[in-house]
Parts: structure tokens; C-alpha cells; sequence
């Protein structure tokens, strides 16, 4: 599946859009978007597994092609598989997590550390079982594309540390 935010739902990809409009019309100068200005959503059970709650704080523009999210997981919590057709940083900020690129083994991320996520590269990442999580994402749009979800991370699949 397809979806033009990697971790929002359609709703927030509309408020991303008008955003970037009025960011682009503006004159050549410092803008700031306030903390908070922009409502966080539940991460959809659809593309997460467990409590997810997505910040959106700046959309993709012709200024720089590429989203920015805060994302934290409650303990336990994990996006489904999936790739990005110009890949992700992710930056942990808070927490202990898990990340796992298709094919290798769990490997456990801190708070400090950061992940890049190659284009096409199929991989998860989520809180661990007893901490929460939060990243900094960051991520390339292709063709107004940044993700592809695909299927849930198993359970198997997420404590095989």
C-alpha cells in the first residue's frame, strides 16, 4: 500500500499540504511553526501495531523534498513493515527501541542514535517491550511518494532479539 505521509493519516496529509502552500507563498525569510500548531493523531492500526502518536512538523516542499514527523511509540509498539522510494533518517530522541531491516537481525536503538533507511529497503522500527520510544523521522518524497506500507510486523518477527 501506498501512502503519501508515512505515518499520517489522510486528514494530516491535508493539513501537510496547505501548510507547505503557505510556507511557499511567503516571503524569503525565517519561518516558525509553533509547537502544537499542528494536531498529533493516533498512528492508524492499519500501518501500526499498539499505541503510536504522530506529530507532523513540517511537510515536503520545493524548499526541501523531504517531511518531518515526531513519532513515539508506547512500549511494545511498532510500525508494520515497509520501504521509502528516497529513504528516512530517524533520530532517537527519547527511550529505548528496535529496528530491523529485512533479512538481519533486531538491532536496538537509544536514545542519541540515529538510523538511515536507504531507499527501497524494507524494515520496521518501534518502541522496545518495557520502554517507550520517540524518533525524529525524516523523510524523501518521490513523485509526492515518501512510503510504502506493507505487512505487520509478526510477533515472532518482533521479539526474535
Amino acid at each position: 500500500m501506498v501512502n503519501s505521509c508515512p505515518l499520517c493519516s489522510a486528514a494530516m496529509v491535508a493539513v501537510l499540504a496547505t501548510a507547505g502552500a503557505a510556507q511557499a507563498q511567503g516571503p524569503a525569510a525565517q519561518q516558525i511553526a509553533r509547537a502544537g500548531s499542528q494536531a498529533a493523531a493516533v498512528g492508524p492500526a492499519e500501518f501500526f501495531t499498539g499505541r503510536v502518536r504522530v506529530e507532523p512538523l513540517w511537510p515536503a516542499s520545493a524548499e526541501i523534498n523531504a517531511s518531518g514527523g515526531m513519532v513515539t511509540f508506547e512500549p511494545g509498539a511498532r510500525s508494520a513493515w515497509h520501504t521509502h522510494p528516497a529513504g528516512q533518517r530517524l533520530l532517537v530522541v527519547s527511550g529505548v527501541g528496535y529496528t530491523q531491516e529485512w533479512g538481519k537481525p533486531v538491532q536496538e536503538l537509544r536514545a542519541g542514535d540515529t538510523v538511515w533507511c536507504p531507499p527501497g529497503v524494507k524494515h520496521w522500527h518501534g518502541a522496545a517491550p518495557t520502554t517507550a520510544m520517540s524518533h525524529l523521522a525524516v523523510t524523501g518524497t518521490v513523485d509526492g511518494q515518501n512510503v510504502q506500507w506493507l505487512e505487520k510486523v509478526s510477533d515472532e518477527q518482533y521479539s526474535a532479539r
